[in-house]
């Protein structure tokens, strides 16, 4: 049996989530906050992580692949060689050039914090260059890497939101507005594995900001 470790409000904890339930693999979940990790299991104290029958993996990007690779069923990577790697570098591009740098706004942003104004800057103009390369590569036809429902629309579907917010509650503008990411959001909540862990990431994000104020 697999165990996900890590808090259903860290994005890249629901990444893997999502997959998971999309693929239909049986798991169970511990709840783990940064500062109790495990350090074999996750050397740098990051979640999530994974324990399997195998031993333990850290990095979600790593674990997805694992997961790919041991469950083939309900794939989320094409066969043919080529579309695997495009999925995979929209994976690359969303957390990369996306949600990497959206992460510069979230102390702001989300917790209370605040940056200064060159910071906001250089973040702007990062996620101007980025999301111009994003459309380039996205398709929303009527998912992020075509007609199939992949590993980019998993990554998608937890990280364009956060993305989406940050830059509108910094700037005052959504600086994916342009994209029809809204639209595509929209066709994602539909499904019931993404209603699922979006609604357990509220509950948890209260949980959260609940310890923080301790």
């Amino acid at each position: 049996m697999l165990t996900l470790c890590g808090f259903a409000a860290s994005n890249y904890y629901n990444k893997v989530r999502l997959a998971l339930l999309e693929k239909g693999v049986p798991f169970e979940e511990e709840l783990v906050w940064v500062g109790q990790t495990d350090p074999q299991a996750s050397p740098l104290g990051k979640v999530p992580y994974l324990r399997t029958d195998a031993g333990t993996l850290s990095e979600s990007t790593v674990i997805l692949e694992y997961i790919e690779a041991k469950y083939p069923q309900h794939p989320l990577l094409p066969t043919d060689p080529f579309a695997a790697a495009k999925v995979r570098e929209l994976v690359r591009y969303i957390e990369l050039h996306l949600e990497l740098v959206a992460r510069n706004l979230y102390p702001e942003a989300f917790f209370g914090g605040k940056i200064s104004d060159s910071a906001k800057e250089k973040t702007g103009q990062q996620l101007d260059k980025s999301v111009a390369a994003f459309a380039r590569l996205a398709r929303f036809s009527p998912y992020i890497a075509g007609d199939s429902f992949t590993l980019a629309d998993v990554a998608a579907a937890v990280h364009l939101p956060l993305v989406s917010s940050a830059s509108k509650l910094i700037y005052g503008k959504d600086c994916l507005a342009d994209l029809p990411v809204r639209d595509y959001l929209k066709r994602m909540g539909e499904r019931p594995a993404v209603q699922k862990v979006n609604a357990d990431r509220k509950t948890n994000t209260e949980l959260m900001l609940q310890r923080m104020k301790k």
